[in-house]
């Protein structure tokens, strides 16, 4: 099988990332992995492109378990055809981090480790899960065929082991902690997306405020923008020394308002905002006021903040307390921002329903951590595919008589890229028997059914 002409622009500029035999391999992977219905396991894959029979089977389970290639250098190459695709000019890049947990058992998976379930879990109820954690960077952008929302396109994954993990190997000094692997990517950030001359904003939950990682953002030109407690030690900028006073400066002034004092207290000025989108709900209105501070603690970095305090006039949802270490950043566009943050959730959903994620079948340590990298950004990459096919028929979402679909989801993007490969690919067929084209034309209909009922 053979990709379509117009998926060859965006597929063939992965190829420097391999040699001329890998490549070959990778590029039938991939149609496999598009195609394939199920658990995506090398196998499977080959079974659906019509290689059961293939005495060297093993070559291409060797492709993810000892062929050399970076994955870093691949996401570079994945973070500028997104960029080019669908961010306009002059527009800032903003990012969503955040952790997800791909559900393994296994004696054979060293990092494997025992997490809470953040799908099964809530306030009151702990579920414990095993499996391995995955650090996940997405690019939040939006797409021609979407109305005033955005994609969270993953780019980057990196496998983040429990701390002991770290206990049961004493040639490694220390555990390795979910900050210190932000902080990896951040820099990763620096090193890719800054030379694209665009503003470049990382969104987090609360897990990733703390002093050493903002501060290491401001190092780093990454404008950070995450989830803080209503209890954040925040101080006022010093006020200067008189000119005839000695002594050493103040590093910070006095301390602002409690925010849960500021959320009761009369003096205090809220200016109503409406928001279009909000979660998953539309025209939200919300309270919010602002100001900047110094946000320190005894031994740590100060990080200079402008912190954004947010409330329900109607006392449903509770109050949050966000902050950014860019001082001038509108409030309204960090909360926008920030509320975008979510769609790297529903990522998470639509790779493991449609693209196999914890149907993987690997022990290999190295090919554990490739195959669901790879997974995460064949979803960035069918957007892609999609965007070529977008351009000369627009890609529609797939109703029938009991769910009238108004919104393009990814599984509609994907039947459209699954379409086209099974086209391109068809079988030739007799121009003289009209009979016999009119049944495969039929066969094709059902089949492209099939296609959809399998996305």
């Amino acid at each position: 099988m053979q990709l379509p002409p117009e998926f060859q622009d965006s597929i063939s500029v992965f190829s420097c990332g391999f040699s001329k035999r890998t490549w070959e391999k990778i590029k039938l992977l991939l149609l496999g992995a598009l195609l394939c219905p199920g658990s995506r396991t090398v196998c499977n894959i080959l079974r659906t492109l019509g290689l059961e029979h293939e005495s060297s089977f093993h070559k291409y389970h060797r492709v993810l378990s000892c062929a050399k290639w970076s994955a870093l250098k691949l996401s570079s190459i994945l973070l500028k055809l997104l960029v080019d695709a669908f961010i306009p000019a002059h527009e800032p890049l903003v990012f969503a981090i955040d952790e997800t947990i791909e559900r393994r058992w296994g004696a054979k998976i060293k990092k494997r480790g025992i997490y809470r379930d953040p799908v099964r879990s809530s306030k009151s109820h702990f579920v414990k899960c095993s499996g391995l954690r995955w650090m996940v960077l997405a690019l939040l952008t939006p797409l021609p065929w979407l109305d005033r929302t955005c994609w969270a396109l993953p780019v980057l994954s990196a496998l983040c082991p429990s701390e002991r993990y770290y206990q049961n190997r004493p040639q490694v000094r220390s555990a390795k902690k979910l900050t210190h692997w932000a902080w990896q990517l951040i820099q990763w950030l620096h090193r890719y997306a800054l030379p694209l001359k665009r503003a470049v904003y990382l969104v987090g939950d609360g897990s990733y405020a703390t002093y050493e990682l903002l501060d290491q953002g401001i190092r780093q030109n990454i404008n950070l923008i995450v989830r803080m407690r209503l209890d954040a030690r925040l101080f006022h900028f010093p006020t200067p020394n008189p000119p005839h006073k000695r002594g050493p400066k103040p590093i910070i002034g006095k301390r602002i308002m409690d925010m849960e004092q500021r959320l009761n207290d009369g003096r205090i000025k809220w200016t109503k905002v409406h928001f279009s989108q909000w979660y998953d709900r539309t025209n939200q209105t919300m309270l919010i006021t602002s100001g900047k501070a110094l946000w320190y603690k005894a031994s740590s970095p100060i990080v200079p903040i402008q912190w954004v305090l947010i409330k329900d006039p109607l006392n449903e949802m509770e109050p949050a307390l966000l902050a950014t270490t860019d001082l001038k950043l509108d409030p309204v566009q960090i909360i926008n921002f920030f509320v975008r943050r979510w769609r790297i959730e529903v990522t998470f959903a639509e790779v493991r329903r449609h693209l196999g994620v914890e149907t993987q079948r690997q022990w290999s340590d190295l090919a554990i951590e490739r195959s669901t990298p790879l997974l995460f950004s064949v979803f960035s990459i069918t957007t892609l595919l999609a965007h070529s096919l977008h351009q000369s028929s627009p890609i529609k979402p797939f109703t029938t008589a009991w769910y009238p679909k108004h919104i393009v989801s990814f599984s509609d993007v994907l039947r459209a890229v699954k379409t086209a490969i099974w086209r391109h690919n068809q079988f030739l067929t007799s121009s003289k028997n009209t009979l016999v084209d009119n049944y495969i034309h039929n066969i094709r209909y059902l089949w492209n059914v099939l296609i959809g009922a399998s996305a």
